[in-house]
């Protein structure tokens, strides 16, 4: 018989445990970690996928949508617990630390997953220490969760210098906030010198820090990102085909459908209808 738990704390620490396999697209809107403690995880990046082994941990930064592949092995159930970082819990982090310690030449992956080496003891003792509140089914308090934050944040620090670059992106040389505009807008019908003149930077500046973000450029990142909208509303059966493609930016429904069945393989009709 099929068994589903998820226990969330705060929106901090969340635990999933399952006893059948399971596959969901997953909007990742804040840096989190994720540790598995049994089972299989499959990270599919758009056609890049990451295998997550019993006892591994992936870093997954912000504002990338991933289809999760969670699986039962070896007659053990599927069972993880992530770790999440809030915008406001790393810039109170950032404002503490000794600047002069940063890092010189920090760079920020262009992958939006970073798999931390295997065996570690400090990243296997953060997360096994929560364990009994999820067992016992009681949330930690505030201060507690708060220690754990600040637990994983420096278990990701102390891994890769290069980390800094993508936790702390809010703040120069780092500072990409235009992606927070991106979320936001995607839908929008702008041109890039609006973009860039909304996000207070000249054409030039916003592709080139556009660049530091994402290998595509930002008309097809719109479009890419258009069309997950659509998959996530379309498989979630609330909204018509037309209402769904003007909904999330497009204006041409026979356009909409041709580059979604390009990209997914299915129209946006036959997906509704297999969701019925």
């Amino acid at each position: 018989m099929e068994n589903l738990k998820v226990f969330d704390c705060s929106d901090v620490f969340i635990a999933s445990y399952f006893t059948d396999d399971r596959q969901c697209s997953h909007p990742n809107r804040e840096h989190t970690l994720i540790y598995l403690c049994s089972g299989e995880l499959e990270i599919d990046q758009y056609g890049r996928k990451t295998l997550l082994h019993e006892g591994e941990c992936a870093f997954m930064r912000r504002d990338n949508r991933m289809i999760l592949q969670k699986r039962v092995k070896e007659e053990k159930p599927y069972r993880s617990v992530v770790l999440k970082f809030s915008r406001t819990f790393l810039r109170e982090c950032y404002q503490k630390l000794d600047k002069k310690s940063l890092p010189d030449g920090a760079l920020r992956d262009k992958s939006s997953l970073y798999l931390l080496p295997a065996g570690r003891p400090d990243v296997s003792s953060l997360f096994e220490s929560v364990f009994p509140y999820f067992d016992a089914g009681v949330k930690p308090s505030d201060d507690v969760l708060r220690l754990k934050m600040v637990e994983g944040l420096y278990v990701l620090l102390n891994t890769d210098k290069n980390l800094y670059a993508s936790l702390f992106d809010f703040t120069d040389p780092w500072k990409i906030d235009l992606m927070d505009f991106m979320e936001r807008n995607y839908m929008n019908d702008l041109s890039l010198e609006e973009m860039a003149s909304y996000t207070g930077r000249s054409l030039s500046s916003f592709k080139r820090d556009f660049r530091k973000y994402s290998h595509l450029s930002p008309q097809r990142w719109i479009v890419r990102r258009r069309l997950e909208a659509a998959y996530e509303l379309l498989h979630g059966r609330r909204q018509k085909v037309s209402e769904v493609c003007m909904d999330v930016g497009f204006k041409n429904l026979s356009h909409f459908s041709k580059i979604y069945k390009a990209t997914y393989g299915i129209s946006p009709t036959e997906q509704l209808n297999s969701c019925l």
